[in-house]
């Protein structure tokens, strides 16, 4: 049997189908996914699974370079936005306004992780990276200079 956290199918194909680049969005039970997205629906009942504990697994088992939040997250949902910035230690969380991260996100997304929060502004976008020191790692290797603090 399976030895990592993640025990869902679908969950653990969409981390090992991800690119440098690509993007997967944790949302919560209410955002509008398109109907052509990859949709990876978890959500069983209100605020089960919520979006931290979403998070603390993903993250257990991918690697990012940017994190995507609506910058009304900050104002209106601040315990959740302390946790963002607590969690996503790779990188500083970026924030965009709401309209924009709604218009853009939701079509970008290589997948679409549904929890079953509900939680004002919880959706976040993470642009999947390379594990930059599995990379460069082997001799003779000019590490570049994106990489060198990753490195």
């Amino acid at each position: 049997m399976k030895l990592g956290r993640i025990l869902n199918k679908k969950l653990n194909t969409a981390i090992a189908d991800m690119g440098h680049g690509d993007m997967l969005v944790i949302c919560d039970a209410g955002f509008p996914i398109p109907s052509e997205a990859q949709r990876i629906d978890l959500a069983i009942e209100q605020d089960l699974p919520t979006i931290e504990r979403l998070m603390e697994l993903i993250l257990s088992d991918f690697c990012y370079e940017r994190v995507i939040i609506s910058s009304e997250m900050k104002d209106y949902n601040r315990p959740l936005y302390d946790f963002v910035v607590k969690t996503c230690t790779r990188c500083s969380v970026e924030g965009i306004p709401y309209d924009e991260f709604m218009a853009t996100v939701p079509h970008k997304a290589k997948y679409i992780v549904r929890s079953g929060a509900f939680n004002p502004y919880g959706n976040i976008a993470f642009i999947s990276a390379i594990d930059a020191p599995k990379w460069w790692n082997k001799p003779g290797l000019t590490v570049p200079d994106v990489y060198k603090d990753r490195v």
